[in-house]
Order: structure tokens, then sequence, then C-alpha cells
């Protein structure tokens, strides 16, 4: 059966191409009334070609196919299922599906999942059951770092062995030499492999943020040509965009690739946006400055980041959607972006969705019995090679997703409290103050005496987090100050019922109703703690 949002699949017979196993030609044409798009296919070895197409409306297809190998006939696509809902894409500042619905992301990282034993596999996707994440970020290339220096079974693309060796110093100060990668010449048992793993995570409703090019590099994947980079994006794209649940992900790091220059990037993000005949979702994560969102083929903001009150400025910068696809991770090692608690975790992910972002986590916690090395390199930690889930965050992870899909709608940000007050400009702050009573309009005037350093110094402890879903639904989250009693910021006109959520206690209780504006609220007096005001008229 075939059905809307989910990938068609044409084969064909035909001699093995000559010369480029990448640059074939072969195009087909789908169309439906007045719908036509046009999708290039690939060489799947075996004397195989294929043709991927997605169809986002049920109806009867005809399609065209010609080059290579050629073939006609008609495709009859069903509606949708209720599990499906199609390729993410961004809606303003938040994401929504093809067919309307609204998905706001709780990610996790596994960075070198396509490269690992069966045995190793299954146990990830086991532990991916627990419910906590719908979106994955994943390297398409293998990674050499700490804690994972492993060889692999396969790899992309073969090496050409009648060209001459790249030398190069690996991301870890080692001397490498290594013939240079033939991305005209896929191995097509690495595809595969890894297209079953796609399969079984869109089967799970799991997002695939595919990373396609990385730093981390002893094999010289990093260090190809231009030409062989637009090579492998011209045969990852016609083999991956009618996979509804990818994410194209330029870079992990982009900014560590010190022999790019930003104009390759920009080449990059320009070939995607034209070729990728399905428009999904594209952007480009930093280590340290952030890439250009503002460029046209970019949809979303992705950063690295543990500053967790930017996403209201993001999004009024970019006007897109923000996600914190690094925030450190919850983890017992030396290095600081791998040793943060769990609670940490948690309470980074709140900020950042109650305001409108969305974020990612990560985990990376060392077996007291590993010391050597070698022990290390040879550890299983999730954030490298998967395995089994061993954090806390996991599950309180699940229960923030549970509260936010129970919500009517997306969280919109907002910005209250002296945070809001320190973020006014100049203009703003002088437009306040005529609608200030009189006894607060010193205070105003004395913050507008700050610099601004002063003001972004006082913006991170100062901030408070807010967000609302529509008129009638608003959520507060306190972090890690204990307050017992709380005042709101409610609008007029409307009385509330307060429901108080712990985050790491996992726990929702109803404490109040009939609350307006200016009223006081009671709360338990520690950490975690969120407020939820649903109107009552």
């Amino acid at each position: 059966m075939t059905r809307v949002n989910e990938m068609i699949e044409l084969t064909f017979e035909g001699v093995e191409p000559a010369g480029s196993h990448v640059a074939v030609n072969v195009k087909a044409v789908f169309t439906k009334g007045d719908f036509s798009k046009e999708v290039l296919g690939f060489y799947a070895g075996n004397g195989t070609y294929k043709v991927r197409f997605l169809a986002e409306e049920a109806g009867r297809y005809t399609y065209q196919v010609s080059g290579l190998v050629s073939g006609q006939g008609t495709i009859d696509v069903e509606e949708a299922d209720e599990k499906h809902h199609g390729i993410v894409r961004p809606d303003g500042t938040k994401l929504r599906h093809a067919d309307g619905t609204y998905i706001t992301t709780f990610g996790t990282t596994v960075y070198a999942l396509a490269h690992q034993t069966d045995e190793l596999t299954e146990e990830t996707f086991k532990s991916l059951e627990c419910g906590a994440f719908n979106k994955i970020r994943i390297c398409l290339f293998p990674k050499h770092y700490a804690y994972n220096k492993n060889d692999h079974r396969y790899f992309p693309f073969y090496y050409d062995e009648n060209g001459q060796n790249i030398e190069f110093t690996d991301n870890l100060g080692e001397k490498r030499s290594v013939k240079p990668i033939d991305t005209n010449h896929p191995c097509f048992e690495f595809w595969d492999e890894f297209e079953g793993k796609l399969n079984r995570l869109f089967d799970m409703g799991i997002q695939v943020d595919l990373i396609l090019f990385h730093p981390y590099d002893r094999w010289g994947h990093s260090y190809m040509s231009q030409e062989a980079n637009l090579t492998y994006l011209d045969f990852a794209i016609r083999r991956l965009a009618a996979f509804p649940n990818i994410w194209w992900s330029m870079a992990n790091e982009y900014d560590l690739f010190f022999n790019w220059k930003i104009e390759q990037w920009h080449e990059v993000d320009e070939f995607i946006g034209k070729n990728d005949p399905y428009g999904h979702m594209l952007s480009n994560h930093n280590c340290f400055p952030l890439y250009d969102f503002e460029r046209d083929a970019i949809t979303h903001v992705s950063i690295q980041n543990r500053a967790m009150n930017r996403v209201k400025e993001l999004q009024a910068k970019y006007n897109k959607p923000v996600c914190y696809d690094e925030c450190a991770y919850e983890g017992n090692l030396k290095e600081t972006w791998g040793s943060i608690s769990a609670k940490e975790m948690v309470n980074r992910f709140w900020k950042v969705t109650v305001t409108g972002g969305f974020c990612t986590h990560g985990e990376v916690l060392l077996d007291d019995d590993i010391e050597t090395s070698e022990q290390q390199d040879n550890a299983v930690l999730w954030w490298a090679k998967g395995g089994k889930l061993k954090g806390q965050s996991p599950e309180r992870i699940k229960f923030l997703r549970e509260v936010v899909e129970s919500l009517p709608g997306p969280i919109e940000g907002d910005v209250v409290g002296l945070g809001r007050m320190l973020a006014m400009s100049d203009q703003e702050r002088e437009m306040s103050l005529k609608y200030t009573p009189e006894s607060m309009r010193g205070f105003i005037e004395t913050i507008g005496r700050m610099d601004a350093s002063e003001i972004l110094y006082h913006i991170i402890p100062s901030f408070e987090y807010a967000g609302h879903c529509g008129e009638n639904v608003f959520i507060f989250y306190l972090g890690t100050d204990c307050c017992a009693r709380y005042m709101p910021q409610l609008p007029q006109g409307k009385t509330f019922t307060i429901e108080v959520v712990d985050a790491w206690n996992m726990t929702r209780s109803q404490t109040a109703t009939g609350v307006k504006m200016g009223d006081e609220i009671r709360l338990p007096g520690h950490e975690y703690i969120a407020v939820i005001a649903t109107a009552e008229n």
C-alpha cells in the first residue's frame, strides 16, 4: 500500500554506468493534475537503478522515467495514516509537519550511530523506545575523537587508489597520509545498511538531523576537494531526499574546518537548497561563531550555546526556529562539555522549550571501572556510539515532552520580569515610562543608565523563562529559584486555574482556581518548578 508521507521507490535494471556511479543520467517526472515534480534517480549497484518520490497529497500520480533506464506508469497514493505527518518545515519560528501538525522536537545525540556493530545498534534502538526523543543528531561520515576511535565495517565511499596521497594533521594532532576519497564511487553496502537505520527511525517517529560534514576525522573526509564535496552531496540528496524524516545539518562545528573558507559553506547551502526537491530543514552548527542564518537556503538556527536565554533574541533577529542542538551533555567526563548534571540538563531543556525554542540532549557517562586510555576509547558512551541510556535526564525530558504535547498549541516565548526591562531599547524604555506608575519610574530610569556590557551580565542571572499558548494558557519556569510564593504575570480581565509542575520529580498538581492578575500563589519552595495558568473564562 502506498500512502501520503511515505517514500515511494521505483527500481529498474540496466548496465553499470561508465565512469561516475553518482552523476548518472536518470530522472523521473511525477505528475497529478497541475502538479509536476522532477527528481533525479541514482545507481544502487549490481545493475540496479532507483528513483524515489515522496507524495504529499493523495491521488493518482503518473510517472515518466528517462535516461540510462526508462519506464512509465501510475501510482495510486492513499491518505496518510495517523502516525506519519510528513516533512517538517519552518512556520515562522515554529515547526510544522507537511499536514499542518505542529511539532516540538526533543532531540538526542548519537554521532556515530551509522558506524556501529549490529549488536550495539539494536541496543541503541531499544533505548530509543523510551519515548523521550523525537529527533536524533547523527553523522554520515565516521568520527575520530576521544571515546570514539573504533574502526568501521563500511565507509560511504571508496578511496581513489590511483590518486596522490593527501597529507594532513587530524583533529587529535596525529599526522596522516591517505588516498583521496573517491565520491564518484559509493560503497553501496554502507548506504543500504544506513538506510535501514533511517527507515527504523522513521517508523519510530524520530526526525534525523543528518550531519553531512564534521572535522573529527582521520580518514580524509574533511579534506576532500570542493568538487568531491558536491559530488557526495549530489548522491546523498538523490538517495535520501525522499525520506520524510531527514533534516540536513551541513556540519557539526563548521568553524573547526580550518582548511575551509566561508565561501565553501555558502556554496554547500546553496547546492542543497537548489537540489533538494522537497525543501527539508537545513542549517549549519557552530562551535564558536554562529553561521549566517539569514542566508536564503537556511531554514532554522542551529547552535551550540550555554546561554539558554537567547531564544527570543535569535527568533527576533532571524524569524526562524531556534534549535539548541548542543547545550553540553549529562556526564562525568573531565571535559567541561561532558560534565553537567542530569538536573542541569533538564533545567536547560525547560528554559529553551518554555521560551519557544527546541533543545537537544546528549549523555557521556563513563563507568567507574574505565581507567586506561585504551579502555576509554573502547567505552560505549551514548553521545558517540549509542547503547544504553544510563542518565537520569531522559525520563524527565519525556515528562517535559508529555507536558508540552498536552498544551493546546505550540509555545510562544515571552520576556517577563527584570529580563524584560533589561532587554528594552532606549526607545521602548522611554515609551514605557509614560505608562509606568510614578513609584516605578526611577527604577526604569536607573536601568537605562547601564551600559551594554552591564545589561548583558544582568540579563543572564535575572532572566525569567516564560511563554504562552494562544491567549488562554501561560507557562512560567522558575529554574533554580526556590520561591514559596509567586506572582505570575497574567493578563487583565480573566481568571485562571493554576497547575504546579515539578520538572525533576515529574508531578503535576492543580493548586488554585480563580487566580487573576496581581494575585499571589503558593509554591513548593524548591528548584525546578513550573506554573501553568489556564484561563477559566
